[in-house]
């Protein structure tokens, strides 16, 4: 499933490239038929995202939600007149005159109402990506009152906003923390290294387009989009590679049906 940095990435590039235009939209699958059709026509006036969801803007207020879920994919095509024949999975596509956006396979994509928007808003915690005041305080509360295993807790949405499999694997490991130990012994040092950490990391995610979380130094390069596929992480999907800090092997375990991985050396906290 992508990672909010990918979401808030999306609706960046979504938002430089057709906002403000008045938008063909159609629905090449069928199941957004109705939905396309009150659409087409309208101009889109903005596109934004919180953590893993993404919310279009659209003339005459209205809003589509999109949550990607595990299939759901974006392309878009810059010359229209080249775009490809649409996938029989396409749920909803638009074409302008900067170019042409086919989405297919996500687990949402509906106009919602103001009191639907703000409902699921309320369920969901505090994005590294779209920090505001109290947001850490937010965070810091909610570990406090968990038993379950911070590395679990990390992927609870309520939580925290945005983190998947590889970031709260990659963050347990740059904070020092066992990733199986109760969120509620984390302490307040680390929970705000943890909160530090997404902030700062998701951003370059949202900036270069993947997950780079190796200081570059480490491993010769100058800046992060420079490094390799391989460097780039420093515990995800290494299981039994040697630690690029102790050379300690990687361990790996499941932890609630999600797979996570650790340094039993660097992590003992």
């Amino acid at each position: 499933m992508p990672e909010g940095h990918t979401i808030h990435r999306a609706a960046r590039l979504q938002r430089r490239r057709f906002a403000g235009e008045i938008l063909e939209v159609d629905s090449p699958q069928g199941r957004f038929s109705d939905g396309a059709a009150e659409l087409n026509g309208r101009r889109l006036e903005g596109v934004d995202a919180l953590g893993k969801h993404l919310f279009h803007r659209w003339e005459g207020d209205l809003t589509v939600h999109i949550h990607l879920g595990l299939f759901g994919k974006f392309k878009v095509f810059t010359d229209v007149e080249k775009a490809p024949t649409p996938s029989d999975g396409t749920r909803m596509r638009w074409l302008g005159n900067t170019g042409a956006m086919y989405l297919s396979g996500p687990t949402a994509c509906e106009i919602v109402s103001a009191d639907q928007e703000e409902e699921l808003r309320n369920r969901i915690g505090p994005d590294p990506l779209a920090v505001r005041k109290g947001d850490l305080d937010r965070v810091m509360s909610s570990l406090s009152r968990r038993s379950a295993p911070i590395a679990q807790v990390l992927l609870d949405q309520a939580v925290v906003a945005g983190i998947g499999n590889v970031y709260r694997a990659e963050f347990c490991f740059l904070a020092g923390i066992d990733p199986r130990r109760p969120a509620r012994e984390v302490s307040e040092t680390s929970a705000e290294e943890l909160w530090e950490l997404s902030v700062r990391l998701m951003k370059i995610g949202e900036r270069i387009g993947r997950i780079v979380t190796v200081d570059p130094a480490e491993v010769g390069a100058r800046k992060p989009g420079d490094l390799r596929k391989g460097n780039r992480l420093y515990v995800y999907k290494r299981a039994g590679q040697p630690c690029r800090r102790c050379e300690t092997p990687i361990l790996s375990a499941v932890l609630a049906s999600r797979r996570v991985w650790w340094c039993p050396s660097c992590q003992s906290a």
